[in-house]
Order: structure tokens, then C-alpha cells, then sequence
């Protein structure tokens, strides 16, 4: 017999940011820039840093606990539970047990998944080929980066974009012709060099050379990451939406990663999206890795902006490097 496929899509949302802002003033001086050069070139305002008892975990169970709320549904309702992080607690076990064990969602598989930036989307493309076949069954996607502890204060190519922060979701069976639509995911390992932390894992073992030449920090070659998001991410959007037989000028909401104002500026217009609504985090909080999504995901539906039946396509790219986009008919 064969097993009927349900629509999966979106049945609650959460995030959470730590409560220390960190303003661009702070930022500069070590960076050797001016808080005024900052916002001119990236449109960032602030940031959040963790609090020094704050881990990812801590961060992940907070935006879980509250996409839960919101979905009206106890931890123990929960089947899979995915975390997509690039900054876990530790190399084992996975953050996303931590998070299990802090909300109590006992009875669910759990998970880390590391795409970086692009990490929420991969990590929904899991989890709905898990609940497709199981009308039943929920999972909850939390994405949740620390990025304040890796990086380096004076690297103004990165210093001065990431803070730290969560967002979630709970996905569950909805309404016919609603949910996902269409995923995009892609990889570009032949220029992985963009976006790294080079030492920590198996090739470059934590050592003190390793520390003391600053190999654990995050580094990014800048003009290059934001060359092939101009170059791949469109076409990348473009072949998605030709598959889910959508034009660019019906989608009704983008909820892009957030990098940089300036790019994202770019990146709508070179993606034919500019009629739609495209929501914005990073003023307030900053680059916040693979949560950059569901963060304004959830302040996108919190403010109400996201009515029954809109278009939301979900945009994200990161290290790898990486592009993962989805489709998805929202359900209010």
C-alpha cells in the first residue's frame, strides 16, 4: 500500500535574542572603522552577544520553547528535533540533544545539521521528508548560532556583521495547497575557502599554534562571498520557482538570510523580487549565521505580515558555499 503524501508547512514560530546589544560604536574601535562606516556599508545598527553562561544550546532552547507556545503544542507532541548550527556547544553530543533534554521533548530523534547560513532551510528539507508520509507527526527545526565567540575583534570583514541569537519552527501536516511548495538546495564545495573556521576538527586539532595564530576564529573573504551570492543565488531562485510554476512577481514575502543590507538590496533586485515584501533583522540584530531566517520569520509573523495563502520564499546561503531556498504557501 501505498503511503499518501501530506502537505507540511509552518504551525508555529519562536526566537530569541540575547538581551546584551552591542552597538556599532563598541564594535569600531577594535575593528579600526567608524560606527558610521559600519552602517554605511552593511546597514547594521546593533547586534546581541551572548551572555557569558549562554550557549547555543541555551539560545536554541529559548527560540524552541517559544515556537511551541505559539504552535500551541507541548514538547512531548514533538517527533524529530533538528538543530542547524555551525557553533554547537561542543563537538559531542549534538546540540540538539541539549535542547531536547532542556524542553523536554522526550520521545523525539534528534539531530545537528551544519550548513551554516543556508542550515534552517536544509534543516526544514529534512524534516519534511520525515513528516510527509506521517500526517501525524511534528518535528521542531531550531536554528541557533553563537558566532560572538569566534570571532576575531579586529577582523573588520567579520567583527562587525555577526551577533548571536535562535529562531524555530514546528512543522506539521496543514490544509491542502498550502505549506512547502518547492525546496532549492545547493552546493558549491569547489569554493568552501569563502567562509571557514580552520582549525578545531580533525585537520587543524586545537593546539597552542593553532590558537595563538588565530585559527579558530571565523574568517570570510569578503567580496568574493558577496560576488557569487550576486552570481548564483538569483538563477538559484529563478530554477525554483520555475519548478513550483510561480513567478518571481507573485511571491508575496522573502524572508532572506541577513548579511548585509547593501548585498540584500542587490540580491532582490538581481532576483526580480522587488514587488514583494522582504523583511528585514539585521538592523537590530545583526548577522546571526544559520538563525538569520526564522528570526525574521517569526518577527515577520509576529507583527501579523503574513496573512492566509501568501507566497514566502525563504532565501538562505552561507559557507559550503551553500544555497538553500523554499516555497511555501503560508497557512495562518
Amino acid at each position: 500500500m501505498t503511503t499518501r503524501k501530506v502537505p507540511v508547512g509552518v504551525l508555529g514560530t519562536g526566537s530569541y535574542v540575547p538581551a546584551r546589544e552591542v552597538r556599532n560604536a563598541e564594535i569600531a574601535r577594535l575593528a579600526g572603522v567608524t560606527a558610521e562606516w559600519i552602517e554605511r556599508k552593511t546597514r547594521i545598527r546593533s547586534r546581541r552577544y551572548a551572555a557569558e553562561d549562554e550557549a547555543t544550546s541555551d539560545l536554541a532552547a529559548r527560540a524552541a520553547r517559544s515556537a511551541l507556545t505559539d504552535a500551541e503544542l507541548g514538547a512531548d507532541q514533538i517527533d524529530y528535533l533538528v538543530v542547524a548550527t555551525s557553533t554547537p556547544d561542543s563537538p559531542q553530543p549534538p546540540t540538539a540533544a541539549l535542547v531536547q533534554h532542556a524542553v523536554g521533548a522526550d520521545r523525539a530523534a534528534c539531530f545537528d545539521i551544519n550548513v551554516v547560513c543556508s542550515g534552517f532551510v536544509y534543516a526544514m528539507a529534512v524534516a519534511q521528508g520525515m513528516l510527509a508520509g506521517r500526517p501525524h507527526q511534528r518535528a521542531l527545526v531550531v536554528a541557533a548560532d553563537v558566532y560572538s565567540r569566534i570571532l576575531n575583534p579586529a577582523d573588520r570583514t567579520t567583527a562587525v556583521l555577526f551577533g548571536d541569537g535562535a529562531g524555530a519552527a514546528v512543522l506539521g501536516a496543514v490544509p491542502e495547497g498550502s505549506g512547502i511548495l518547492e525546496f532549492g538546495l545547493y552546493t558549491r564545495g569547489d569554493v568552501h575557502e569563502l567562509i571557514r573556521v580552520p582549525a578545531g576538527g580533525s585537520r587543524l586539532p586545537a593546539s597552542h599554534d593553532t590558537i595563538g595564530s588565530g585559527q579558530h576564529y571565523f574568517t570570510m573573504q569578503g567580496r568574493a562571498v558577496a560576488t557569487f551570492v550576486r552570481e548564483q543565488v538569483p538563477p538559484a531562485l529563478a530554477e525554483l520557482l520555475q519548478r513550483a510554476g510561480v513567478r518571481a512577481g507573485a511571491v508575496d514575502h522573502v524572508i532572506p538570510h541577513q548579511p548585509n543590507g547593501n548585498l540584500l538590496d542587490d540580491l532582490v533586485l538581481k532576483a526580480g523580487l522587488e514587488g514583494a515584501s522582504t523583511h528585514r533583522t539585521l538592523e537590530r540584530y545583526g548577522n546571526v549565521g544559520g538563525a538569520s531566517i526564522p528570526v525574521t520569520l517569526d518577527a515577520a509573523h509576529r507583527a501579523g505580515a503574513l496573512r492566509d495563502g501568501d507566497l514566502v520564499l525563504l532565501a538562505g546561503f552561507g559557507g559550503g558555499m551553500s544555497i538553500g531556498a523554499c516555497l511555501l504557501r503560508w497557512s495562518a
